[in-house]
């Protein structure tokens, strides 16, 4: 055997998700051919393996481990095609070798894990009469923290790496596979954990460690007692030296006596190259999955020209420049650059700075196109039907394939236009997702997706930590119409504003469950009856108005709203004046964006005897004393703008408010309020420019001078374009802006017109 075989059994150290590790990982096995197999893995998914030949199987996947009870207790164990543990569990599956997870229990990790999230603070010994160090206990925090929290990146800087990450990737991951690896692992491991200044770690983390190290020992020893002779174990190479230098099985066994247990359930779901470059499960990540498959895939030849090609043909595919004479020089930068520090090959930091000097010409930009799509990558795993699934995700995936809704990994722009029966089941669907807290799309409110038009615009993109959300959504029901119309209910009873209930009401309308409209309905109803706050009704009006003015659009019955709106808007009028009598400067600001919604949703709904409600309000509150400058100002604004009120009326308010007896401060609201932030209304509306430039005119030289901090206050909320172009207009001349040329007519040409006129009109002469 190779120089790994020291011990009964047969260590293998790995770094996880690691191609390197995993080619010689295999070669070793190879030579081994064991007769078990343990691989670092939380036992409670063992049953989960049993699946790891089938066909619906490709990863990248994830074995999560949650609790049944509460989805929050949930933990990934993700793998990739070029994960050590992967090929080492399909080798013994393949062989039909006995294959066990020998980590921690997740089941124990949850449970230990539950009491610092406790507002109590009640300690594992409460629990389960167990007990744990106490946080800052000396022999469990660490005096150094060392380069960063890596315990590689001693290793790494010793050898002039920037950190353990690079090192590892170009002295393992990058050079073909040796049977004399994992001896040197574990002599690097053995190193690192006996000199190198301890890693700066809670007491929790310190002793979850030593727990998780113990049960792997007590299953080596239950391995060797079942009578297996040749055991391979394949575990990170951190716990190696642990694994070799075994304490007595007692000490272990008092470690873990009396542990805390939770029940938990394993299954399978897909897993993301984004969500692989993160830390997960085993407390690793990789920081370029996509390189690390380019790796696996080529296991000898030059892997930079394929590599490098893969990145031209992508440049190309986004329009970017990019010819063969770029590649040719690139490679031969990178291999030079590789020559230079003593590299075998061109690794991927070679390639990254070669693809940046030549091709992009120091530009950082189009190498963000590479980390994305090649460094990082975009693939997502798949799973087997007969992976164990939850009712609401067998009928969510149902759902997905009938309505042709592929769940990807990247984020893609999907336009419905709901008159397309289709389109509108996509878009019942991701609204009753919506509902159920499982955020597959994000509704976007700009261009042709805004309320009103027949078209919705979603952004897409499936993240693997959704399936916890749909597990945790399964509580509601087993399918998704079932689930999202319960969710719904529950939030009716529970909503304690008006607004929240409005919005609930609309966003069921927009799901299409009609089972959860009349109790969202009679809530706000309810809540309706008793609710005094002005503010609340006001916020409740735009989207009941939007459901009674686009309700036909979604095909959904918007008539129940209606008589809401008939109750509402008139309470709102009466409490009005009322309401904005005493607000300061802040509740004034917030005021102004509930009258400006409400005016705007009633007047797209266009119903006369609202209208005329809210219309003699806005004459209450324009009256000059009776509320903050702001409202009053905003309220002779918007009743100019319906033309209720006279230019002649509007102006002689003006003058009243900006009248030199009163105080600045109150004068300068009412002009922001009346200009209401809208630069381009102003230029474009004659009527109202010449009222403002009317006014102006009328002042001397000291009013004036006195007027221009308040004009200065209300046009700081235009943009730049708005300022320029509205001085721009009031630099030009009077006579410039009211007198344009009349047409040179031709009265005798014109009238040669009259006769075929009349003759296509049917018009007797």
């Amino acid at each position: 055997m190779a120089d790994y075989a020291v011990t009964p059994f047969h260590l293998f150290g790995v770094r996880h998700h690691g191609p390197g590790c995993a080619r010689s990982l295999l070669r070793a096995l190879e030579e081994l051919q064991p007769d078990c197999l343990l691989v670092e893995g939380p036992p409670d998914g063992e049953d989960m393996l049993a699946l790891l030949l089938a066909d619906g199987l490709v990863p990248p996947v994830a074995l999560l481990v949650y609790n049944p009870d509460d989805a929050r207790e949930a933990a990934f164990y993700p793998f990739a095609a070029f994960s050590p543990e992967w090929n080492a569990l399909r080798f013994a599956l393949e062989r039909q070798i006995p294959a066990r997870f020998i980590d921690l229990p997740a089941g124990n990790r949850f449970a230990l894990e539950r009491p610092a999230e406790e507002e109590n603070g009640a300690g594992r010994a409460e629990l389960a009469g167990y007990e744990v160090p106490p946080a800052d206990s000396a022999e469990a925090v660490a005096e150094d923290a060392g380069p960063s929290g890596d315990p590689l990146d001693w290793l790494g800087r010793a050898a002039g790496y920037g950190d353990g990450e690079a090192w590892w990737n170009h002295m393992v991951e990058e050079r073909g596979d040796s049977l004399e690896l994992f001896a040197a692992i574990r002599e690097a491991m053995s190193s690192v954990r006996r000199e190198a200044p301890a890693r700066v770690r809670t007491a929790n983390d310190e002793h979850r460690e030593a727990l998780r190290e113990a049960h792997m020992r007590k299953c080596l020893r239950q391995a060797q007692k079942d009578g297996f002779q040749r055991i391979a174990v394949v575990c990170g190479a951190w716990h190696v030296p642990a694994l070799v230098d075994m304490p007595p099985a007692k000490i272990d066994n008092e470690r873990l006596k009396g542990l805390p247990k939770i029940k938990v359930t394993a299954t399978w779901v897909p897993w993301s190259y984004h969500n692989l470059s993160f830390a997960s499960g085993y407390g690793a990540g990789v920081a370029s999955p996509g390189w690390y498959e380019h790796l696996w895939q080529s296991p000898g030849g030059d892997r930079a020209i394929g590599w490098l090609a893969r990145a031209a043909r992508l440049f190309r595919d986004n329009g970017l420049d990019c010819s063969s004479a770029h590649i040719i020089e690139a490679v031969r930068l990178a291999e030079a650059l590789a020559a230079l520090r003593e590299r075998p090959q061109a690794g991927l930091d070679e390639l990254t700075e070669a693809l940046r000097t030549v091709v992009c010409m120091g530009d950082e930009a189009p190498m963000q196109l590479i980390r994305r799509q090649l460094i990082v990558g975009d693939r997502l795993g798949s799973i087997p039907e007969a992976a164990p699934a939850m009712p609401l995700q067998r009928d969510l995936a149902q759902q997905q394939k009938s309505l042709r809704l592929k769940a990807e990994a990247t984020q893609k722009p999907l336009d419905l236009d709901l008159r397309q029966s289709n389109d509108l089941a996509r878009s019942h669907l991701l609204h009753r997702l919506k509902l159920l807290d499982i955020g597959w799309g994000a509704l976007n409110r700009a261009g042709r997706s805004a309320k009103g038009s027949f078209h919705e615009v979603w952004n897409l993109q499936w993240e693997p930590e959704l399936a916890l959300a749909v597990i945790n959504a399964s509580r509601w029901g087993n399918s998704v119409h079932e689930a999202a119309v319960a969710r719904a209910i529950d939030k009716a009873q529970s909503a304690t504003s008006l607004p929240e209930l409005s919005e609930l009401v609309n966003r069921v309308l927009l799901a299409d469950l009609e089972a959860a409209i009349i109790p969202a309905s009679r809530a706000l109803e309810d809540l309706a009856a008793v609710v005094s706050d002005v503010q609340q009704l006001l916020a409740t009006v735009p989207p009941l108005a939007n459901i009674a003015r686009y309700g036909n659009v979604r095909q959904t019955d918007a008539g129940m709203v209606e008589h809401l709106l008939d109750s509402l808007v008139p309470r709102a009028a009466i409490g009005l004046p009322g309401a904005c009598s005493t607000l300061d400067d802040e509740a004034a600001q917030a005021m102004r964006e509930h009258l400006v919604a409400t005016h705007q949703a009633l007047r797209l709904l266009a119903r006369p005897n609202l209208q005329e409600a809210w219309q003699q309000a806005l004459n209450r509150l324009a009256q000059l004393g009776s509320c903050h400058g702001l409202i009053c100002g905003l309220a002779s604004r918007l009743l100019f703008d319906e033309q209720v009120a006279s230019p002649e009326q509007t102006a002689q308010r003006m003058s009243q408010a900006l009248s030199v007896g009163n105080d600045p401060g109150p004068a300068a609201a009412w002009l922001e309020g009346f200009l209401n932030q809208s630069g381009m209304v102003l230029l474009h509306d004659p009527q109202l420019w010449a009222m403002v430039d009317s006014w102006l005119g009328t002042l001397g030289d000291d009013n004036f001078t006195r007027e221009l901090p308040l004009l200065r206050r209300a046009f700081a909320a235009f943009s730049m374009p708005e300022r320029r172009q509205l001085g721009e207009r009031a630099g030009r001349s009077p006579t410039t802006v009211l007198k344009a040329p009349l047409p040179d007519w031709d009265a005798a040409r014109a009238e040669q017109a009259l006769p075929l006129l009349r003759l296509l009109l049917g018009v007797e002469a």
